[in-house]
């Protein structure tokens, strides 16, 4: 039977399916593990559609299908060790490995349908979403690269919804008393710094300022591009105190914030709200979202929208001048209507030739 139920390594009970058949002379083998949690009604299914797609290729109906294995085994190779965080994505992939060993780079949809139902509830929505996420850069960079298939693999995958965004916003007042709040310098000048400059704190660590042109400097970001952050004056002061006294570590900054957060009565309070306090200012005092995002570092407008909603004297403004009379010394809107009496332009005039339509559209 191709369908059989085995026990893993852990004792587990799973279904693995299996296919060995003689066609045309030529003994066609594929054996594989299927994931953990299939019911029986799953692995019948899975055998029908790859025993079906074995026998058209062993037959020559289909051409072979390049696996999922090899793609993977492509980007850990080729373009991994240029990411920041390559060995990150690599162990991530590797823990999806019984979902697509052995299976074609065409069925990454199914793959990925099959991984989000199998993992909800297990695994946070944002995390089957990175992985899914590095699962289809590595079946398209095999498509792009190595042509692996004919057509975008990652083109009809449905990643789950995430809704994670957080909502939280001090002002300025707000952050003062959090900085009071707060019995270590340094973790008090990095709450200062991360409010008035949006940095987050593993750049606060990483930047090496430069006081004479206002700005610190980042030679690397999360986006993995150099940045430069222009330095509010009394940020500028905090930058000064930490090159003095140093940077605390994550440990202490995170011990000191706790405290301070609970004594200021904002216990919900995270350090990366810091960033986002600075946009929320930059937006309350009229600045406009492309800026704020080109100060935050915002490789793409997509990330600076989350603030949209938080310009509202802005939009209110756009929208109260609906509705308005033209100022006198803006230009009359042209007219299209032909002109009664006599050529239009010096060259018509001599010429004795009555102006055209297009010619009046295009301001001859």
């Amino acid at each position: 039977m191709p369908i059989n139920v085995i026990r893993d390594g852990q004792g587990r009970r799973r279904f693995q399916f299996e296919f060995s058949h003689r066609i045309d002379g030529n003994r066609f083998r594929k054996r594989r593990l299927l994931p953990v949690g299939w019911t029986r009604a799953q692995a019948d299914a899975y055998d029908r559609k790859e025993s079906a797609a074995l026998y058209a290729v062993a037959t020559g109906v289909a051409k072979p299908r390049r696996t999922v294995d090899e793609a993977v085994s492509r980007y850990a190779r080729e373009r991994l060790p240029q990411l920041k965080h390559g060995q990150n994505v690599e162990r991530e992939l590797e823990t999806m490995r019984d979902w697509w060993t052995g299976r074609a780079i065409e069925d990454l949809p199914t793959i990925a349908a099959e991984y989000a139902e199998d993992q909800d509830g297990a695994l946070a929505p944002a995390t089957i979403k990175n992985r899914l996420s590095y699962l289809r850069a590595a079946c398209r960079w095999g498509w792009k690269r190595h042509q692996l298939c004919e057509h975008d693999p990652g083109a009809r995958v449905v990643m789950p919804t995430v809704r994670n965004a957080r909502e939280v916003f001090i002002d300025r007042r707000q952050m003062l008393a959090l900085a009071r709040a707060c019995g270590h310098s340094g973790a008090r000048s990095m709450i200062r710094l991360a409010w008035y400059s949006g940095m987050r704190l593993g750049e606060i660590e990483a930047q090496r300022p430069d006081l004479a042109a206002g700005v610190a400097v980042l030679a690397d970001t999360k986006n993995g591009s150099p940045r430069r952050v222009p330095l509010h004056p009394k940020a500028a002061g905090c930058v000064r105190l930490l090159e003095r006294e140093g940077i605390p570590t994550r440990y202490t900054f995170g011990y000191w914030f706790r405290k301070a957060r609970e004594l200021a009565g904002m216990p919900d309070l995270h350090a990366h709200d810091l960033r986002h306090s600075a946009a929320s200012e930059l937006i309350r005092v009229g600045v406009d979202l492309y800026t704020v995002g080109a100060v935050l570092g915002h490789k793409s407008q997509a990330s600076t929208k989350r603030y949209a909603h938080l310009a509202v004297e802005q939009l209110a403004a756009a929208v109260g001048k609906m509705g308005r009379r033209r100022p006198e010394s803006s230009p009359p809107v042209p007219t299209l209507e032909r002109p009664q009496h006599g050529p239009s332009t010096e060259v018509e005039a001599r010429a004795g030739v009555e102006p055209t339509y297009t010619d009046l559209q295009s301001g001859a």
